[in-house]
């Protein structure tokens, strides 16, 4: 195993994450999934200038892009997007696309059960199809409850990527898995044979060791399940702004470089725009925690 994250939970440029994930130790990078805004010749160079290698990216599942959309032509065009990002993957040599198929925050359903399990399944068996020639593996993600109604738990993610096709495979988040699973550790061995990729964050959603989770438990659970990929950090600290906040330097001040989509999306996780001091401990932290558990 070793340490990789994502890169959307703050605002910054790819170099900068690059910089602060290679003096940690991290080895690997899931990039969001905006292909506009990572050209993948530009990510490709400053990839190989810091020694961090794609292990891949992860589908920002907004606005209207939605497999359980009850509109075909909604339908057809989430296709068409996650069709894009393997198609990224792939120019930046990466391993897998973790999907998540229905909109992020939506809880509430187009259509009866039945109808959105064959609308997901046939937009991921187009995906898949063009994944399979590309070499991309993908891995579909259960979120927690209040984040989506389509997807939760593993054996959920199972069912689903058997019916998509024999290598579609499945990804963990410990975050989504603490709200949702009976057991973690179970859910670990349920997901086994089709594990393409773990998530990692505590149950606060702070960085691994500022919770409550048995890592070393975790962590052994995940190699006693012959899981040998990343462990993607993906960390969304919680903002507190009451007058007992631990962190009186969170928040960054003097935000720049930020759409306003993408600080809603940061928004809508239930975190804001952090300071970078506060976003490096965080790391740090994570390296500090992990590092010892998976060497």
């Amino acid at each position: 195993m070793h340490l990789s994250t994502h890169n959307w939970m703050r605002a910054e440029p790819l170099e900068i994450t690059l910089k602060r994930i290679q003096r940690l130790g991290f080895e690997s990078i899931e990039i969001s999934g905006e292909p506009t805004q990572y050209p993948t010749k530009e990510s490709r160079s400053l990839l190989a200038k810091h020694g961090i290698r794609c292990w891949g990216a992860v589908t920002l599942t907004l606005g209207e892009r939605n497999l359980a959309a009850k509109d075909p032509a909604q339908r057809a065009a989430t296709v068409e997007y996650m069709k894009s990002l393997v198609t990224m993957v792939k120019e930046l040599e990466g391993h897998e696309l973790t999907i998540v198929p229905a909109t992020v925050g939506k809880v509430a359903p187009d259509g009866t059960p039945e109808e959105e399990w064959a609308w997901v399944v046939a937009g991921l068996q187009e995906v898949y199809e063009l994944a399979q020639t590309s070499g991309v593996r993908l891995a579909l993600e259960p979120l927690n409850r209040f984040e989506t109604y389509f997807l939760n738990r593993a054996d959920q993610a199972m069912e689903l990527a058997q019916a998509v096709g024999a290598d579609c495979g499945v990804c963990l988040d410990v975050f989504h898995m603490n709200i949702e699973e009976v057991d973690l550790l179970q859910a670990i061995r349920t997901a086994a044979p089709r594990l393409v990729d773990v998530h990692v964050a505590e149950n606060n959603r702070l960085a691994p060791g500022m919770g409550s989770i048995d890592w070393a438990a975790f962590v052994g659970a995940l190699k006693a399940a012959g899981y040998d990929g990343a462990l993607t950090m993906e960390a969304v600290a919680p903002i507190d702004r009451t007058p007992v906040c631990p962190w009186p330097n969170q928040v960054e001040q003097e935000p720049v470089d930020i759409s306003p989509e993408q600080l809603k999306f940061i928004q809508d996780h239930g975190s804001s725009l952090l300071s970078e001091e506060f976003y490096t401990m965080l790391y740090e932290t994570a390296s500090r925690t992990l590092l010892p558990l998976i060497r």
